[in-house]
């Protein structure tokens, strides 16, 4: 009997603080979506965006001796292959076409970006 009363109202307080932070967690959350685009942040951020772009795609068009590099993959892909280590290969590939497709990827945003820039010069960096 003496073991019953704290389990009850035990539950009762976790009972009541989750009806409570329900309901402050239903008022804090936002009512709408955005309000507009962001083109004024993005033509603030546009150069550090086409910086690490640049520099990812130097990392990747990288000679063999530079880690990250797409012709470093292929090496380790190729040494794989004459040790015989054919699972190490086909994961190595799959790596390797992944990063492919990234350089591919990173030309086509840093294309892009130009086209963002351009737009940002002509509409005073989105500010209106």
């Amino acid at each position: 009997m003496y073991v019953r009363r704290p389990l009850i109202a035990g539950l009762a307080t976790v009972a009541l603080l989750a009806g409570v932070t329900g309901a402050a967690s239903a008022e804090s959350s936002p009512a709408a979506g955005p309000t507009g685009d962001g083109a004024q942040a993005l033509c603030k951020r546009a150069p550090k965006i086409d910086h690490r772009i640049d520099r990812a795609l130097k990392r990747l068009q990288a000679g063999p001796g530079r880690r990250g590099s797409v012709a470093r993959l292929e090496q380790r892909v190729a040494n794989a292959k004459k040790a015989g280590h054919d699972e190490i290969a086909t994961y190595l590939k799959d790596r390797l076409t992944f990063r492919t497709s990234l350089v591919t990827t990173l030309q086509q945003r840093q294309k892009d970006l130009k086209d963002v820039r351009t737009w940002c010069a002509d509409h005073d960096n989105g500010a209106s």
